[in-house]
């Protein structure tokens, strides 16, 4: 069971205020953060939400609780369609590409938390009986094989977002003609010819992408969960959607705890463990929010190169220096700044093992799993009394709506105290492992691990990728001038210099990707 102690506090969007946490079937919670559209690679902004739930799932563990948490894949939709007309093939062979590029992405940057990843065209049951259900009650009219929802019949439609119904757009095109009011919104919409399709009572169509998520939630988490996550970009119109229609069809509340992570948009850097330069997303409007964010349509991608070039490592320690809810301002020098940072971490992990044998990378320090098992008594040595007050310290940030950038602050004041201790001490291989001051340390250690593992950093010995960022440019470099002597061949219908480049790069490791927008590399 959860501690009794436990004084966790979580923002709530719906209500605009931080509340206590009280899950409604303890010690079960249930947890739903909005996935991808799987239609083009994924970009780093996609991964602000899978790492921040992964810790919020890692900590509700540790506080005594049994989260289960689900991330959709959005893999029917508008945007795979025009894919699919684009590339020449069918959009269930782009979006197994893409999932699989997504989950690549996942698990570089140590997100292994999530229990269950539903894609929305394996729902497709669950979702046309949604749809019939609200057809039934009222809440949503068919026309000429569209079904809308009626924002009308929904009094408390708006309440997430604070909009009323006059301030509602709906949908343009052909769809606006045939809806009673501008804000009404497509739970299913009639196939075009040569579209991709499914059999429904209206004929032949596919869902809406809001009814998706409401289908899915339900069927695993059921009518009412704990917590929604999403980008603050998605509380209108998705999440009002969501809390409408699934509200309207079960009489209920969808969710008790909407939470919403602030975006990534480029600006300037902030120093790594210190106050970082951050904007408050809970004043912000999804609109305000949504402007200069990171994206697909504003040329974000390659994450896969990002990652070769910086670790999975230090991108996560970069995203969770940051509270969940202020705007990430993303650039190269600020992840740069977070590989130094770690590397002090690094250069303690190895002192420390060098003294006692155990690697901090894996469980030879036979951490703690809950707060309760984390409790200890540090007696009178000064050192211990000192990482007493420490974790005392990250577990009071973490209870403050998982504050993450003031529990990373903590670590860094940590880690300068166990350097203080070892430049006093003088330890050094070769002492004695039942020595006062080794027993000390290896507690220390003990209940440092303990903490970062809530957090997913150094669960693995560092990847060599982001240790030499000269060699990893000089590569890049190299590789893309490479293709640009291949695009000079081909210009001049050189095909077999462009062959062979391709070729003999593919016989060290190194695939060329041609696409509309121009050719990129990735190992292979």
């Amino acid at each position: 069971m959860p501690n009794p102690d436990s004084k966790l506090r979580i923002y709530n969007t719906l209500t605009k205020a931080k509340e206590d946490f009280q899950p409604l079937n303890p010690p079960q919670v249930g947890i739903y953060l909005c996935g991808p559209t799987v239609y083009a690679e994924s970009h780093i902004g996609h991964m602000v939400g899978p790492v921040i739930f992964d810790t919020i799932k890692r900590y509700l563990r540790y506080s005594g609780y049994e989260p289960t948490w689900v991330v959709n894949i959005t893999d029917v939709d508008d945007k795979l369609i025009n894919k699919s007309r684009e590339r020449g093939i069918p959009v269930s062979q782009i979006a197994t590409e893409m999932t699989a590029d997504y989950l690549a992405n996942l698990r570089e940057l140590g997100v292994n938390q999530i229990d269950y990843m539903p894609r929305a065209t394996d729902h497709m049951g669950n979702i046309i009986r949604f749809v019939e259900d609200l057809v039934e009650k009222g809440f949503a009219y068919a026309v000429e094989g569209d079904v809308f929802f009626d924002v009308t019949k929904d009094p408390g439609y708006g309440q997430l977002s604070n909009r009323n119904i006059d301030d509602q757009q709906g949908e343009g095109g052909g769809a606006a003609a045939k809806k009673r009011s501008s804000g009404d919104f497509a739970l299913w919409k009639s196939a075009k010819p040569g579209e991709i399709s499914w059999d429904s009572p209206w004929g032949k169509g596919r869902p809406g992408w809001h009814i998706e998520c409401s289908a899915m939630s339900r069927e695993i988490l059921g009518e009412t969960f704990d917590i929604h996550g999403g980008g603050l970009d998605l509380m209108f119109p998705h999440h009002e959607n969501e809390l409408a229609q699934s509200g309207c069809c079960h009489g209920k509340p969808m969710v008790k705890y909407w939470m919403h992570n602030g975006l990534m948009r480029a600006g300037a850097k902030g120093k790594v463990g210190g106050k970082s330069d951050r904007e408050s997303a809970a004043e912000a409007t999804p609109e305000e929010a949504a402007e200069g964010k990171i994206s697909r349509s504003k040329g974000a991608g390659g994450l896969s190169t990002l990652i070769r070039r910086h670790t999975g490592t230090r991108i996560r320690f970069f995203l969770l220096r940051t509270h969940y809810r202020s705007t990430i301002l993303f650039n190269d020098e600020g992840l740069e700044e977070a590989g130094v940072a770690l590397e002090g971490f690094y250069r303690l992990f190895d002192r420390v093992e060098e003294i006692t044998g155990k690697s901090f990378y894996d469980d030879s320090f036979e951490p703690a799993r809950t707060r309760a098992e984390g409790e200890f008594d540090p007696g009178d040595n000064e050192l211990l009394k000192q990482v007493d007050e420490f974790r005392g310290k990250f577990i009071v940030a973490m209870d403050d709506d998982l504050n993450t950038g003031l529990a990373v602050s903590v670590l860094f004041d940590w880690l300068r105290s166990m350097n203080r201790y070892l430049d006093e001490t003088k330890l050094a291989s070769g002492a004695k492992a039942d020595a006062p001051e080794v027993v000390a340390l290896v507690t220390a250690m003990q209940k440092m691990k303990e903490l970062t593992d809530i957090l997913g950093l150094f669960t693995k010995v560092p990847a060599s990728g982001g240790g030499d960022e000269a060699a990893q440019e000089m590569l890049d470099k190299a590789v893309h001038l490479l293709i640009d002597l291949r695009k000079e061949a081909r210009e001049r219908k050189d095909y077999a210099t462009g062959d062979t480049i391709r070729n003999r790069l593919s016989e060290i490791g190194i695939a060329l990707l041609d696409k509309k927008e121009g050719t990129t590399w990735e190992a292979s």
